[in-house]
């Protein structure tokens, strides 16, 4: 089970992770590499670099010059009071990075699938082939609580097949909410079938309860071994939990790690879980009193894109959340502040899948998929931009009116945000040709901005306060930053777009769009899209300052770190 960790493969991985490292921080103006020779230097590593717009590091082979080998955790040891790492906290993120460098040598050992290969690979396939995780967090693969027999079975990349773990949960004591549009018990009778639900019955009535009494709750494997049947050993006592069984789909673990798709039944919804590991910032809970509201958040943004045709026109869609259900643990809800996670160990809710929404000839991809690079250094977006027979500025058009412009329309109409990184994002192609995108991962990710903004009493929490000069943020860090500053260096490596001519397409989209939506024109005034520059949000400064709760959930936007600003490559041209 750990042949993967071997000294060549090693080798790689640290090489790899510490350009990153190298690149990020300097990113971030953590470290500032100084011109040496004809490359860098930073203390005793040195390496080349291209430089690209948004002070993104391309960054080449890097050496030590001791001639030792590079090391990752020797790195991160030997600039931790640099990067603000607190004592507490450095032994956390080592073992962070550990297990990124670990996953990532897993990867090197499965079956070479090229860029090429995954064009016309089916949705699973690509999602399960992911490499990188998020393209800016150094320590991205954390997921402290797995042991080496636990990445096997959940881990995303290795695409395994997982039942999940089912629960009757009481009433009294479980918080049960549903979109407007369906009613839970017919959502779990679709979902499971009535074979399985009479099952689950039976083994209520054998441990002498009534089943009309409970709820039936879907629970992470992992979950259940290593929390539930413990943490929660008083309630399973009393009979408030009682173990159903398994069900019979087969599940695939996602990029979010917490959620999966139904690989038996792929129009059947996604299912995601409660998971009490650190991973990437938080522990990876789902508080029961969030799920009250997420149906009905869900709804509202539903209605919203489904009524608004400028979204329709570009084929914009959302996979709501239609139901939640969460246990009170009143024990711990009694000892603890409404933010610990120990209120979030139990609780699931169910996402529309996208499978129902395709037409024929489409196909479905992770919009992470765009920064995939392969082993032999070949980009997917590239093979996809050469697979559709567009010119590369062409393909780019296609992809920028896709993805961005529903997100800046739903800004500037609504100052509706959402949190649009590659894997809450669906493409969906047509001859690899990016032609809409549909966004996932609604309650708990978006917020409305303005005040103005109508929203229904029960979804009122996704309303925050943002000073108006840091709301554009939400496409200059989550797009520009953290997307288009990765994927024009691919393009450009491959010879198919210069950074120039990469951001005069994005620019090109942005003024059509705002030529043909005149009615928005005072909002494109005041949130100027064109300004010459915008602050520099910094997500590793966060993780380095806490590993464990990265912000504030309640007041995300007083949590940011910022570093100065950067140049809008929307203003050079």
């Amino acid at each position: 089970m750990i042949s993967h960790l071997s000294p060549s493969v090693w080798t790689v991985v640290n090489q790899a992770l510490v350009r990153k490292a190298l690149a990020e921080f300097s990113h971030e103006r953590i470290l500032e590499p100084a011109a040496y020779g004809n490359g860098y230097r930073v203390g005793r590593y040195v390496f080349d670099a291209r430089r690209y717009p948004l002070n993104h590091w391309q960054i080449g082979a890097v050496a030590r010059d001791d001639g030792e080998p590079v090391d990752a955790l020797e790195f991160i040891t030997e600039f931790h009071q640099q990067l603000g790492i607190g004592a507490g906290i450095l032994p956390v993120y080592l073992e962070e990075i550990s297990s990124t460098l670990a996953s990532a040598a897993y990867k090197l050992s499965k079956p070479d699938l090229t860029a090429a290969d995954l064009v016309s690979a089916d949705f699973q396939t690509v999602e399960a082939a992911m490499t990188e995780g998020h393209p800016c967090f150094v320590a991205n693969n954390g997921r402290l609580g797995f042991g080496v027999a636990d990445y096997r079975a959940y881990a995303p990349e290795t695409g395994a097949a997982v039942r999940l773990t089912w629960i009757a949960t009481r009433k009294d004591r479980t918080t049960v909410s549903h979109s407007t549009s369906l009613d839970f018990d017919t959502l779990l009778r679709s979902e499971l079938g009535a074979e399985t639900l009479e099952r689950f019955a039976a083994e209520i009535v054998a441990v002498g309860a009534d089943p009309a009494e409970y709820v039936y709750l879907p629970v992470h494997p992992w979950q259940w071994e290593n929390k539930t049947s413990i943490t929660f050993a008083a309630d399973i006592a009393q009979r408030h939990i009682i173990l159903v069984g398994s069900s019979d789909d087969d599940y695939q673990p996602q990029q979010s790690i917490r959620t999966f798709f139904n690989r038996s039944e792929p129009s059947r919804c996604y299912v995601k879980t409660a998971l009490s590991v650190l991973n990437m910032g938080f522990m990876r809970g789902l508080s029961p009193s969030y799920m009250a509201a997420t149906p009905a958040i869900n709804d509202w943004v539903y209605s919203v894109v489904e009524n608004d045709v400028v979204l329709k026109r570009y084929g914009f869609s959302v996979l709501r959340e239609i139901a939640a259900a969460g246990y009170h643990n009143r024990y711990y809800e009694n000892a603890t502040e409404k933010s610990s996670p120990y209120r979030k160990m139990l609780s699931a809710l169910w996402r529309e899948s996208p499978v129902p929404q395709l037409e024929s000839g489409e196909r479905l991809a992770t919009m992470a998929s765009l920064l995939h690079v392969d082993r032999h250094g070949a980009s997917l977006a590239a093979a996809l931009v050469r697979a559709s027979g567009l010119a590369p500025a062409d393909w780019l058009r296609a992809y920028v009116d896709a993805y961005l412009i529903p997100l800046l329309h739903c800004f500037y109409a609504y100052e509706l945000v959402y949190m649009p990184h590659g894997e809450n994002l669906i493409l969906v192609l047509r001859d690899a040709i990016p032609i809409r995108v549909i966004m996932k991962d609604l309650a708990e990710e978006i917020a409305v901005l303005s005040p103005a903004t109508a929203l229904p009493a029960e979804a009122e929490r996704v309303r925050a306060e943002v000073p108006d000069d840091e709301k554009l943020l939400s496409i200059f860090t989550d797009v520009f930053d953290c997307i288009f500053r990765f994927l024009s260096p691919l393009l450009d490596r491959e010879g198919l777009l210069t950074p120039e001519q990469f951001w005069n397409v994005v620019s090109t989209s942005i003024r059509d769009y705002q030529s043909a939506t005149l009615e928005l024109a005072e909002a494109f005034a005041k949130y100027d899209i064109f300004a010459g520059e915008f602050a520099l949000s910094c997500l590793n400064r966060l993780q380095l300052r806490n590993n464990q709760q990265m912000v504030d959930l309640t007041d995300v936007a007083g949590s940011l770190q910022f570093a100065g600003t950067l140049e809008n490559p929307l203003a050079c041209g």
